[in-house]
């Protein structure tokens, strides 16, 4: 992959770069507005869309965030939000295959704030994950802080009468 191309993916287009808000939660914004209207509209192909999503997402980031912390010559750059975008997407998409119905924006929005916890907080084991070499150092944390969201959600949901 080039350097242009990886920059404007792992960046979001520059999005990580121009806006004023913490790069990490414009990223993880974005992945949650991005799902809403894949559940609402996408019907039964809802789930696969998702789950084939994110399948692509996850190398795409790898390999973009990767390169551009190279050419900045940074571990995990700021302006780096694709990583934030999988791990969003993962627990989005790990609660919606449980579900017993689409998600609404109470279950996304819930689904965010615990995602932002796990990764502003990186917990151990996830924590360690950010010590892998090259891409997979900054997408991985954010993966195991998805599946950590998404868990602690499904506990919750059936408590707070999410589906």
């Amino acid at each position: 992959m080039k350097e242009r191309p990886a920059f404007l993916l792992a960046t979001l287009g520059g999005l990580g770069e121009r806006l004023p808000a913490p790069g990490t939660t414009v990223g993880s914004l974005l992945a949650a507005a991005l799902f809403f209207p894949l559940e609402a509209v996408a019907g039964a192909l809802a789930r696969p869309a998702a789950v084939l999503v994110c399948a692509a997402l996850v190398p795409v980031a790898v390999v973009a965030c990767g390169r551009d912390a190279q050419r900045r010559g940074v571990v995990d750059p700021g302006p780096v939000v694709l990583d934030e975008v999988a791990g969003q997407w993962l627990a989005l998409t790990a609660v919606a295959l449980v579900a017993p119905a689409p998600l609404g924006v109470g279950a996304i929005a819930l689904s965010f704030l615990l995602f932002r916890a796990f990764d502003v907080l990186k917990p151990w084991p996830i924590t360690r994950l950010e010590r892998l070499r090259g891409g997979w150092g900054i997408v991985a944390d954010d993966l195991a802080a998805g599946a950590a969201a998404a868990a602690v959600h499904l506990l919750l949901a059936p408590h707070l009468r999410l589906f």
